[in-house]
């Protein structure tokens, strides 16, 4: 078996490391490729390069650091890097991809660009309460179980999975995984307004989020990461 391991926080990312200290727990070293960004990119959402070139650099054995998005490294692993993938996993994404975040995060995207291609794949998320560190160590004993679990599960094609594990103190056991839907709420957000500094008739934004006041519907993934439970969602490309 071949595994493709990406994410959007970059290729140096705690997470990304964890992600594939988990899989070879399961598999072994041979079995994990890594192509993941050489920078963060959190929030690109499903960005391809098309209108120029982009460099993989080789990182060591079967590692290369794409310069472009993770799309972009689900596509030239699949297509020039990474022979006869299996399956394809991003994670474990350092904050929760819930709800509408699926259509910003470049986590999601990854998997979903492989489920593009009818290959099986996991997104991966660490939901992060009030910016509290993260336990990489709990999570990736989650991780471990969660994907020994998935992955004997078959997908139907153009299907793959979401999953968000919550925020519970260090040395938690396995929370409860709940099969769960995604959220509909939108993001709470606001702007602050500043005029431009030298008179023009211009006006700077800066966006201001609110991550845990958001509103979530019973018994979707939001509800259920909150409450302390992991939230595994099965999408579905649009047919």
């Amino acid at each position: 078996m071949r595994v493709l391991l990406t994410n959007d926080d970059g290729i140096d990312a705690a997470g990304l490391a964890n992600l594939k200290l988990a899989l070879q727990s399961l598999l072994g070293e041979e079995h994990c490729w890594v192509v993941a960004p050489h920078q963060q990119l959190s929030g690109c959402s499903h960005q391809v390069t098309t209108g120029r070139p982009f460099r993989a650099q080789f990182r060591g054995e079967r590692t290369f650091a794409v310069e472009g998005s993770p799309a972009d490294c689900v596509r030239v692993g699949l297509f020039k890097l990474v022979p006869s993938v299996d399956w394809v996993l991003s994670g474990i994404n350092e904050g929760g991809n819930l709800g509408a975040d699926v259509y910003l995060s470049g986590t999601v995207a990854a998997v979903r660009e492989a489920a593009m291609r009818r290959i099986p794949a996991i997104a991966i998320s660490q939901y992060r309460a009030g910016g509290q560190p993260i336990d990489w160590e709990q999570a990736r004993r989650w991780t471990r179980a969660i994907l020994a679990e998935l992955m004997e599960q078959p997908l139907p094609p153009g299907a793959f999975w979401n999953v968000n594990l919550p925020h519970l103190p260090p040395g938690s056991p396995l929370p409860e995984r709940v099969y769960c839907r995604l959220c509909t709420q939108p993001l709470p957000l606001d702007y602050a307004v500043e005029p431009e500094q030298n008179g023009t008739e211009s006006l700077w934004f800066s966006y201001q989020g609110r991550y845990a006041e958001r509103a979530h519907d019973p018994q979707t993934d939001t509800d259920i990461c909150f409450s302390g439970r992991v939230a595994i969602t099965q999408l579905q490309l649009a047919s």
